[in-house]
């Protein structure tokens, strides 16, 4: 274990639930004593939530596929010509390559006139993806580096790290979790606000990572975790994972 001058080099530690044993009560101890602490680990934490939140964009699974497929059913383009007037390019593809070409030049304008519509669809879903993901890391952030922003740590019955950080001035929540177990098929978690023993459901949680609860913190007093059926319960259906008081 750190001696006292040393506990101030835990903070990131701490803050990525990494400590254990002696190092942790006597750390936990300090950073009820100790301001600077409890400010650098809010803001590791805060670090911490963005790159949890950080999410790449790939290309659609199926695109090169879809390409290739419909590339190999096209044949090629005739020899470029002079350019022409309409009436005259057409007269003369038919009567030099045959209907046939003009025909495949039709098709190959179809399928890639469809292909970019079924592109450009694909890239503003990809940009409304990324917006959604851009403003929920704005709002992690947001209730992460508060000025009020208060920090508890707990574990589940299972073992896995919990966190949740809550701000006044924002009324908001975030829920931070590693090591949880896969849920079985059909089961989700599930987060709760408990209102003086009203359990308030606070949204799902489909993995590991950092979340904004959802709904106000009110006047909430405690943060619980079920596992539930897929899609959620409107009440806990299950004995609580996690039952952390959050600060007054």
């Amino acid at each position: 274990m750190k001696h006292d001058e040393d506990l101030h080099t835990l903070t990131g530690a701490y803050a990525l639930d990494a400590l254990t044993g002696k190092e942790y009560e006597a750390f936990t101890a300090h950073l009820g004593q100790c301001p600077a602490c409890a400010q650098e680990v809010t803001e590791f934490a805060a670090t911490a939530a963005h790159l949890a939140a950080a999410a790449q964009l790939p290309a659609p699974a199926r695109m090169k596929q879809v390409v290739v497929h419909r590339i190999e059913g096209v044949r090629q383009l005739p020899p470029r010509i002079r350019p022409a007037a309409p009436a005259r390019l057409t007269a003369v593809l038919t009567r030099r390559a045959g209907p046939f070409v003009v025909a495949a030049g039709i098709a190959l304008a179809a399928t890639f006139g469809g292909l970019a519509v079924w592109q450009h669809q694909q890239t503003e879903q990809a940009r409304a993806q990324a917006r959604l993901t851009n403003e929920q890391a704005q709002e992690l952030a947001a209730v992460m580096t508060a000025p009020d922003a208060r920090t508890v740590h707990g574990r589940t019955t299972t073992g896995a790290a919990t966190t949740v950080v809550t701000s006044a001035l924002r009324d908001k929540a975030v829920f931070v979790s590693a090591g949880l177990p896969t849920p079985p098929a059909g089961k989700t978690y599930q987060l709760w606000f408990d209102d003086n023993g009203t359990m308030r459901p606070a949204g799902l949680l489909p993995s590991d990572g950092a979340t904004v609860m959802q709904g106000d913190r009110g006047s909430a007093r405690a943060v619980g975790l079920t596992l539930e059926p897929a899609g959620g319960s409107p009440q806990p259906t299950t004995s609580p994972l996690l039952q952390l008081t959050l600060p007054a």
